[in-house]
């Protein structure tokens, strides 16, 4: 095992676990280097234009995915970029373009969170009004004389036309009228509906 560290140091033989690394290993491709300028060159314009249409961690978020698609165009690509700035607002305001759908498949703004919903009980008031109107809705049909509580019904609950029960019942529709209007009158008068 130390003969394999000895040979590691010999000229030629390779680098050892401890050695530093020689300086063309951290040299950067030309890529990189590119990729890297123009980072530096036009990220500000770039989130400056995202900022004053979204918010500040969307606008960075978008910056980044800008740069990442200039990244991920072929090495020959991006070395013959004519005009790298216009290709990277033109990728911002693509990336605007699918947020803004997306937000709007989602519908973001819309959702309410359960937790800030109140929800509402029965309303307890108006239960017992609307119990109370149906007891004097019955008393007031009870008091009716049977032929025009039939009538009423028939129009009313059964959905009959005039013509149909003056059928049904062997008179006529302007008796039939006649009834309808006073089991209209005497329910209005005797209970509290208005």
């Amino acid at each position: 095992m130390l003969e394999g560290v000895r040979l590691a140091h010999e000229p030629g033989l390779g680098i050892a676990e401890g050695d530093p690394l020689p300086p063309e290993d951290r040299a950067l491709p030309a890529v990189a280097r590119r990729l890297d300028a123009l980072y530096r060159e036009h990220r500000p314009k770039v989130l400056r234009f995202l900022s004053r249409r979204t918010s500040g961690d969307t606008a960075e978020d978008l910056a980044q995915q800008a740069f990442a698609r200039l990244a991920a165009l072929d090495d020959e690509l991006v070395e013959n970029l004519q005009s790298p700035g216009a290709y990277l607002h033109r990728t911002a305001v693509n990336l605007l373009k699918d947020e803004s759908k997306a937000a709007a498949r989602h519908a973001t703004h819309l959702h309410v969170s359960v937790d800030d919903v109140a929800i509402m009980g029965p309303d307890q008031v108006a239960s017992l009004e609307a119990r109370d109107m149906l007891r004097q809705l019955e008393a007031a049909m009870l008091r009716l004389k049977p032929r025009t509580r039939e009538i009423f019904l028939a129009h009313r609950i059964d959905g009959y036309s005039y013509a149909e029960i003056a059928a049904r019942t062997g008179l006529g529709v302007k008796a039939i009228e006649k009834h309808m209007s006073r089991a209209i009158a005497y329910i209005d008068g005797h209970s509290s509906f208005r």
